[in-house]
């Protein structure tokens, strides 16, 4: 389906796909799935614009959803897709980077995000860092376990915006959410590193949810006591 503007700042792409601009230049993607026993299940992402082109931050739960985002950004937006950053392994995250392979998009992602991958039988990434990395405008790091043994972070200085992905939790969550994989013990340390790393980070974005300020470390710090 053709992406409906919903005013010249949000875009429903599919009933369970939506983008909408977050700062100058910086575009929220949601994109939702059914999940038992919880229900619809919304997932944030990031679709940054880099000159002509634009980098993608994390890709859906599946490659539609994956394909709808390259779409937008070509169509819409006029920037296509030419690099992408996965944040961990968990299906949220890299569910799309099949929609991308055909491209030849270039997929970012910690080692051990690959290696997990890999062995789930899922598509993850193939350019690889351990401790941090750079892809245009974007400064990709590893704070530490967390959420995931794997996650990382996503500091886009220009706009202030710092990408927490799962392992920062929203305003209104009343808990961890999913700690199936995660490492609860190490995370105080981990979002403490990313603290000091990004003190001029001005909008904080979680995994789910809505995005804040820096006082979403915080209330994550809180909800790990």
């Amino acid at each position: 389906m053709e992406a409906q503007p919903q005013g010249p700042d949000a875009y429903v792409l599919a009933d369970d796909v939506s983008v909408r601009k977050l700062a100058p230049g910086v575009w929220l993607h949601v994109t939702v799935v059914t999940l038992e026993p919880f229900g619809r299940v919304s997932t944030n992402g990031l679709i940054i614009e880099e000159g002509e082109t634009s980098l993608l931050v994390d890709t859906g739960w599946d490659a539609r959803q994956g394909a709808l985002l390259l779409d937008w950004a070509r169509d819409t937006l006029r920037r296509p897709v030419r690099a992408a950053v996965v944040t961990h392994f968990h299906a949220d995250r890299l569910g799309g980077v099949p929609a991308l392979v055909p491209h030849g998009i270039p997929v970012r992602g910690l080692a051990e995000t690959a290696r997990i991958a890999t062995s789930l039988g899922r598509q993850g990434p193939w350019e690889t860092f351990t401790e941090s990395s750079t892809v245009g405008s974007l400064e990709l790091f590893f704070p530490g376990a967390g959420h995931a043994k794997d996650n990382i972070v996503v500091w886009h200085r220009d706009s202030g915006v710092l990408f927490g992905g799962c392992f920062v939790k929203d305003g209104a969550a009343t808990d961890l959410g999913n700690v199936e994989d995660a490492d609860v013990a190490a995370w105080p340390a981990s979002l403490a590193r990313t603290r000091q790393r990004f003190p001029e980070a001005r909008v904080v974005v979680p995994g789910h949810g809505q995005p804040g300020g820096p006082e979403l470390l915080s209330h994550t710090e809180a909800l790990l006591r």
